[in-house]
């Protein structure tokens, strides 16, 4: 069954029509939806789905409880080495889901240092994914890692300053097109 990794920024806690629609088709194809357990947009796509009671759904989360599952489904603990709850501790979670999907869908704030890492591991690991650029309300269909510098298109320099702060941004997305260069 094909996996599709659903996640997204906190700050985005409802889905539009334009999101719904993806989602459906997901549902549509019987995929295997892999989310997380966050408030935001994680919550609003657990939402989604409970909704219509589908059935296809794994949700993540890191350590030993889980803060939300709004359709009772399955849930995998993924085991973190480190106490404190911040930006590494959840991303333990996203990391085993990124490397277990087929593809990704990734609903970006435009600013979100978690979801733009999630894209990016998901390239960097030749995934496709698809990314609703909410600010500009458009889908980007990035299909190698390559494509990640359409990301920087979407970033102003202060927002570019501080994902690479928190996820090395602009050195991960030159380090893809150089990759792209050299083949």
């Amino acid at each position: 069954m094909t996996k599709v990794f659903v996640g997204g920024s906190r700050r985005l806690g409802r889905l539009n029509q334009q999101v719904k629609e993806r989602a459906s088709n997901l549902i549509d194809e019987g995929f295997m939806v892999l989310v997380g357990d966050a408030n935001g947009a994680d919550k609003a796509i657990q939402k989604f789905f409970a909704e219509r009671a589908y059935p296809n759904v794994i949700v993540f989360h890191a350590g030993t409880s889980c803060r939300n599952n709004l359709g009772h489904w399955k849930t995998r603990s993924v085991k973190v080495e480190r106490a404190e709850r911040d930006f590494s501790f959840y991303a333990a979670k996203d990391l085993a889901m990124s490397q277990e999907a087929d593809y990704g869908f990734m609903i970006w704030d435009g600013e979100s240092a978690g979801t733009i890492n999630n894209v990016l591991k998901l390239l960097e690991r030749g995934k496709k994914v698809v990314v609703y650029v909410s600010p500009q309300k458009e889908f980007l269909n990035l299909k190698a890692a390559a494509d990640a510098a359409r990301l920087a298109d979407y970033v102003d320099p202060m927002t570019a300053a501080a994902l690479d702060k928190k996820i090395d941004f602009r050195r991960r997305v030159s380090a893809a097109q150089s990759a792209l260069s050299l083949a």
